[in-house]
């Protein structure tokens, strides 16, 4: 079993204690009417908007590296795994250094990384920390976190992980040459981060897009052999016109971020149907540290 495989799976786990983590951090979380940011850099920056979209009011996202330092925040909140991603950490110096009033906290699986001490606050899920290069668990596990803070996270989503564990992939979608994944609100973010594990664990050709937006021109790529899977409620009558182009359709019938759990698992099984490694994956290293 790979390292991505063996994270993944342990997903329900780690989620279970993250929703009793977040009782533990109020404080150290956005209270009700602060103007907040959520940032971070990859799969994070993609938990980040759907964070930020779930919590609505005067919530933003933000790439770490695009965060408009003009812009007034009461708090940042920044999601990394590693703790050491240079662009988070430029973003927390600069905000310290030039905005007194702004708080800032950070998420991270790492106790003894950079972070801690570039942060106002910090929140630790060491249990949920990887050696993989591809994030899985983590990334799952802070949007639990920030869902639960919110009074948002269902008592069916840990369920649905199990059961996005125990069941087989719909069949013939590994064997697929294109994917596309779409979302709405909040599971625009989830669509993204499919897409992106698609691409860093098996190569493949995935896209992603909110639902309606998807049928304003990216729908002209969809036929046999290509795969379109919602996040979410589709909007009424897509499916049939995704059927009708040829394309495998494929329903969010779980809570999303346990559907997020099941194109996990396709990255997976496309690695390997292409005889890839997914725990080495092209180009990627763990964490992206930028030197002079």
């Amino acid at each position: 079993m790979t390292h991505v495989e063996d994270e993944l799976n342990s997903q329900p786990e780690c989620w279970t204690r993250a929703v009793s983590q977040a009782a533990h951090h109020t404080t150290e979380l956005p209270a009700p009417g602060e103007r907040v940011a959520i940032v971070g850099c990859g799969t994070s920056y993609y938990m980040a908007q759907a964070a930020a979209a779930l919590r609505g009011g005067e919530t933003d996202a933000w790439p770490a590296s695009e965060f408009p330092h003009d812009r007034p925040y009461d708090r940042v909140v920044a999601l990394t795994r590693s703790g050491t991603t240079t662009e988070v950490l430029e973003l927390l110096r600069r905000v310290r250094e030039g905005r007194g009033r702004t708080r800032t906290t950070a998420v991270t699986a790492d106790p003894s990384s950079p972070v801690t001490a570039a942060a106002d606050a910090v929140i630790v899920l060491d249990h949920a920390d990887e050696l993989s290069v591809v994030q899985t668990r983590f990334a799952t596990t802070a949007l639990t976190l920030l869902r639960a803070h919110l009074g948002l996270h269902p008592d069916t989503a840990i369920p649905d992980a199990r059961t996005a564990l125990a069941e087989p992939l719909p069949q013939g979608l590994v064997e697929c040459g294109q994917f596309t994944f779409l979302g709405r609100g909040w599971t625009v973010g989830l669509a993204s981060e499919a897409a992106l594990k698609m691409r860093e664990a098996s190569l493949s050709w995935t896209e992603a897009y909110p639902a309606m937006e998807y049928r304003h021109g990216p729908i002209s790529v969809s036929t046999a052999g290509t795969a379109t899977w919602m996040f979410g409620q589709a909007p009424e009558g897509l499916a049939r016109q995704v059927r009708g182009t040829g394309a495998l359709w494929v329903g969010g019938e779980l809570d999303p971020l346990a559907e997020l759990v099941r194109a996990q698992r396709l990255a997976v099984a496309v690695a390997a149907a292409r005889g890839l490694d997914p725990d080495r994956p092209r180009h990627l290293t763990r964490s992206v540290i930028l030197t002079p």
